[in-house]
């Protein structure tokens, strides 16, 4: 018991942080409200469970033997995180109450990819695999991915419910267009810090 609840702290650790996926999360809520997020919040609940079932399975002995992979998977999820940013700060949404002439929701393909692209995904997988030794015991590997989905998807899920309820604080489209800016910038200064910090490396 003792192990499920050390598994179930490490995945809502992880998983509840604010990272690139859950700010999209946000701002999916806030635009187009709950309901319209789900398939992001479960591309990208997917994507990450297959991510951690990849790296338990073995993929995590490319990463060590590669010196360039976490390297070009740096660069690769921070111009994609920026290309969301990108897509999020011109956003021309202002309500989920009003009529919308063009829908640009963020759809399962892009939280199915992100987690691919992020590192922040990357790191949790492998410290994961590694904390709880799970490289070597399919039983326990099966446990902990059950788990992690459980608590990746309503972590995320919580991101863009929370969205749908800040959504009432933005009485104008001036302050919607404040939001979606603030939020693609914040998208943006995550990449540049991502590379900032390979550059350093």
């Amino acid at each position: 018991m003792s192990l499920v609840f050390a598994m179930c702290l490490f995945s809502l650790s992880m998983s509840i942080s604010p990272g690139p996926v859950n700010v999209i999360s946000l701002s999916t809520g806030v635009n187009y409200g709950f309901k319209k997020a789900i398939p992001f919040v479960s591309g990208a609940t997917l994507g990450f469970t297959l991510l951690l079932l990849t790296v338990g399975l073995g993929l995590r002995f490319v990463a060590e033997v590669s010196e360039n992979f976490l390297s070009v998977l740096t660069y690769t999820g921070a111009i994609f995180i920026a290309y969301m940013g990108l897509k999020l700060s011109s956003s021309v949404i202002t309500s989920t109450l009003l009529p919308k002439e063009k829908q640009d929701i963020p759809a399962f393909f892009d939280g199915f990819l992100l987690q691919w692209l992020n590192p922040k995904a990357w790191i949790a997988c492998i410290s994961g695999v590694s904390a709880f030794n799970l490289a070597y015991s399919l039983p326990l590997l099966s446990l902990f991915i059950g788990l992690y989905f459980l608590v990746c998807y309503i972590s995320i899920a919580s991101w863009a419910l929370l969205g749908e309820k800040i959504n009432r604080l933005l009485s104008t489209p001036s302050h919607f267009k404040l939001f979606n800016v603030t939020m693609g910038s914040s998208l943006i200064i995550v990449a540049c810090y991502l590379v900032y910090l390979q550059i350093l490396m």
